[in-house]
């Protein structure tokens, strides 16, 4: 790190946002207020869930698929763990884990045997990607604990999608998948506004490359590398993949967070195959991110072709992801290029941290969007958890590698 964080600075500020994500944000009871289920999400238990969505104007808090979200705060909290030795965080982790557990079929023999019901867009309905984005941080939780359980139910949950959602051959997994009907479900395609089954390359945290070398289940690898080599064939623009949603081909806009979930396993792609396209892949969509920061490390939701951008709708989880990928392929190839825009983007979610709100709801949050004027004096500030908790993910990588 340079000059501009200091370490105790930066402990701090992680600190303070695992105390958002554990005291404030973590739900500590088994159901929630109905006006808080927006989306009316079929979960029966929701102890250890994060809260999502937080309207500073309105003082209200919301869901938004809190299956992946909480699983990307075990490995949030687990890295802060692991750097500060805070024991507490570790218990957290533990408890929002057994959320997801909660939500995993776990009766083998079952049709849907593995399956977590990570429900997104849809109330009664789940969505593929929330699942495989859920497992990370399953995984370096059986690490911490040495206990294996967390680790087979990701393994299990793997197998269901290699089985129930994965399209053979075709490097594609299935979007939505209706639990009642036990079936793939025909959605919008993103691309073409007509329904289909067609699916996305997930090759999101780069679980399928995990859950091979932990198991030695070869069909994992094989599609691992399936989707690494469609997403190959479809890159554009250069190390993102417009034509694939949540990005707006015909908008020409590209989600904040697409070359992180796609271009970061490709560093895990080049590790396990020695294959260098793995990794030029992984540079453009570094690059991507290089381009795509502001000059002050911010990020913008609606960042088109040519890097042109809204004025609001900011994406601090996309500064904060890009914090993360940027410090992984210094990590992986010494690059020292990628240093000061990592670190840009690290302060500038540190400048998004409330430190001493007046509502006790944002203490520690980090937040990630300011919305544009719509008139009136309503505060324009709208909390996501994803800010906070890849900020502290990025932070615990710094503290971890950099100091």
């Amino acid at each position: 790190m340079t000059h501009r964080i200091e370490k105790n600075q930066l402990q701090e500020a992680m600190l303070l946002g695992c105390h958002w994500l554990t005291e404030i944000a973590r739900v500590k009871t088994l159901s929630i207020p109905a006006a808080e289920n927006t989306r009316n999400h079929l979960h029966h238990n929701w102890q250890g869930a994060i809260r999502g969505e937080y309207s500073v104007a309105d003082r209200l808090w919301g869901f938004f698929c809190p299956v992946w979200h909480t699983g990307q705060a075990v490995k949030a909290l687990v890295n802060a763990y692991c750097v500060t030795g805070e024991s507490h965080l570790l218990e957290n982790a533990l408890d929002c884990a057994a959320f997801i557990g909660n939500q995993q079929n776990q009766m083998p023999g079952d049709e849907d045997y593995g399956l977590i019901h990570a429900y997104e867009d849809f109330g009664d309905k789940i969505n593929v990607s929330a699942i495989l984005e859920a497992l990370d941080g399953l995984f370096v939780l059986a690490d911490a604990t040495g206990d294996k359980r967390y680790e087979q139910w990701a393994l299990s949950a793997l197998h269901w999608v290699a089985r129930k959602a994965y399209l053979p051959s075709e490097g594609l997994v299935c979007d939505v998948y209706d639990p009642a009907a036990c079936s793939i479900v025909e959605v919008p395609s993103w691309t073409e506004g007509k329904l289909s089954s067609r699916g996305r390359p997930l090759l999101d945290d780069a679980v399928f490359l995990t859950g091979y070398q932990r198991s030695g289940e070869e069909t994992f690898r094989e599609i691992f590398f399936e989707i690494a080599e469609r997403l190959l064939v479809t890159e554009d623009p250069p190390g993102n993949w417009i034509g694939f949603g949540p990005c707006d081909p015909q908008a020409g806009n590209i989600h904040p967070r697409h070359a992180y979930w796609w271009g970061k396993p490709m560093l895990a792609a080049w590790k396990a195959s020695g294959q260098e396209k793995y990794l030029a892949c992984a540079r453009r969509a570094a690059d991507w991110y290089v381009g795509a920061l502001r000059a002050d490390g911010g990020l913008i939701r609606n960042t088109y072709r040519d890097f042109n951008t809204d004025s609001f709708g900011h994406a601090t989880s996309g500064a904060a992801c890009a914090a993360i990928f940027l410090q992984e392929i210094i990590a992986a190839t010494g690059d020292e290029k990628y240093r000061e825009p990592a670190e840009r983007a690290l302060g500038f979610c540190m400048m998004m941290q409330m430190r001493t709100p007046n509502d006790p709801n944002l203490t520690g949050v980090v937040i990630e969007k300011i919305l544009p004027p719509d008139g009136t004096d309503r505060h324009p500030y709208t909390v996501r958890d994803l800010g906070t908790i890849f900020f502290v993910q990025a932070a615990a990588i710094a503290l971890q590698r950099s100091f």
